[in-house]
């Protein structure tokens, strides 16, 4: 399965809010110069994330953004769940298939796709965030 840039961008976005301290705000223009990717795309992810409780925003001269929660209190597979428009890997309407009444293949997928999400679902962005050190580093974050 593969995810879409708002998704991949989303999970970039909380690992380097993530890699700084409580109190410490992430620049969106520091993040999309360390990962080199569109501001205007970040702004949207960052948006978003903001909206479903995983960012805090704050605005103003010196504002910024950080983790709105605990590392370990967000899960990697709902967060797929909640960027991810569309899980499911076969659309059997568009264009309509002939055997769709009698096919099985939908099912199989539908079931492969739980079970990449269960894998998901047993890690948390703390877990991700377990080599800070190589990851600051890389993205130039002071430590």
């Amino acid at each position: 399965m593969q995810l879409t840039k708002f998704t991949d961008f989303s999970i970039r976005v909380l690992i380097y809010a993530g890699l700084k301290d409580n109190d410490e705000l992430s620049q969106i223009s520091a993040i999309c110069e360390s990962y080199e990717i569109s501001k205007n795309h970040l702004i949207k992810v960052v948006h978003e994330l903001a909206q479903l409780g995983y960012l805090e925003t704050i605005r103003g001269k010196n504002g910024g953004i950080r983790l709105a929660m605990d590392a370990s209190e967000i899960s990697i597979g709902e967060l797929v769940r909640q960027t991810e428009k569309h899980l499911n890997a076969f659309n059997c309407y568009t264009p309509a298939c002939k055997i769709v009444k009698a096919c099985t293949v939908k099912g199989v997928f539908h079931e492969a796709t739980q079970a990449y999400l269960q894998v998901l679902d047993k890690y948390t962005l703390a877990d991700v965030l377990e080599n800070r050190r190589s990851l600051a580093k890389v993205l130039g974050i002071d430590d």
